[in-house]
């Protein structure tokens, strides 16, 4: 059946008069009376009795009443449904992300999507940044947000946070002391650092930090996740250089030290398939901008 001819033959049920019903449909008479008839051969059952005295539903159109409504809800429903995930404003969002992005205003971008768009599902898994890159190719994930890694061919990127790494000692250290700390002074520290294959760019960005001052650090423990990293060194296994951020994670036996000079610095990127593009992705990093901003990130 047409939705066409049923939203005509919904329009003569409740008005119960071909004229009126036609003009509330914007068509002349005969185009409807043909419309009936078309649906009624197509139903081989008499949906209408007309006489002298107008126009009423016959049982069998006292049945198709109620199922024609309920198809044309379902209709203006679906439609209404795919213009809103076609604008953004509903839909599912597959979201990646690294440990870190916890302390960089996921959490409160993710709040404000949800007033913003209280019809959006979102979805996430915690995974490195090569696992969010496969995730991504393989259309299992629709944005991610990942540590400083180069985005391969069809994948988009967009910076959302650039910090400075700082030191994290455990709170008996000698150098907790000082107000800044200068990154040769950990030349005879144990090293807790990333594992190189979980993040090969941060592992190596802080290998050759040490290196250039005149060190080869000793690596103590190699581990996933910055959480690990930072509870370590509060257990007094060793020190580590970790982003700034890390900070707001409130560990106890824990201090945190500014490095003197100028270093490099860490990032936390997005990235997304550049077709086809979840609609909701641009919404989430306009959220996530803000909320670095408002953490003065």
């Amino acid at each position: 059946m047409e939705l066409r001819l049923l939203h005509y033959f919904a329009t003569l049920a409740e008005e119960l008069h071909f004229g009126r019903a036609a003009q509330r449909l914007c068509i002349s008479q005969p185009p409807l009376s043909v419309a009936i008839k078309q649906l009624e051969q197509e139903l081989q059952a008499q949906l209408f009795e007309r006489s002298s005295k107008g126009v009423r539903l016959t049982a069998a159109g006292e049945h198709l009443l109620g199922k024609a409504r309920q198809l044309l809800a379902l209709s203006h429903q679906a439609a209404q449904e795919t213009r809103d995930v076609a604008q953004g404003t509903r839909g599912h969002l597959r979201l990646g992300f690294v440990g870190s992005s916890l302390y960089r205003g996921l959490p409160q971008a993710l709040a404000q999507l949800q007033l913003s768009h209280p019809q959006v599902r979102v979805d996430m898994l915690e995974a490195n940044s090569a696992e969010q890159i496969l995730g991504l190719q393989q259309m299992r994930l629709d944005v991610a947000l990942v540590h400083s890694i180069q985005p391969p061919e069809g994948i988009s990127s967009q910076l959302i946070v650039e910090e400075p790494f700082v030191v994290c000692l455990p709170d008996h250290h000698p150098l907790c002391d000082g107000e800044s700390i200068d990154l040769a002074e950990l030349r005879d520290d144990r090293l807790i650092l990333f594992s190189n294959l979980v993040s090969p760019t941060y592992h190596q960005r802080i290998y050759e930090m040490c290196l250039a001052h005149g060190f080869a650090p000793e690596v103590r423990h190699e581990v996933r996740h910055w959480l690990s990293v930072i509870s370590l060194v509060s257990l007094g296994q060793g020190v580590a250089l970790v982003p700034a951020a890390l900070e707001r994670v409130g560990l106890p036996r824990l201090v945190f030290r500014p490095l003197l000079g100028e270093h490099p610095r860490s990032e936390m990127l997005a990235m997304w398939r550049s077709a086809p593009a979840n609609p909701l992705v641009q919404t989430l990093l306009a959220h996530l901008q803000q909320a670095a901003q408002m953490l003065d990130i």
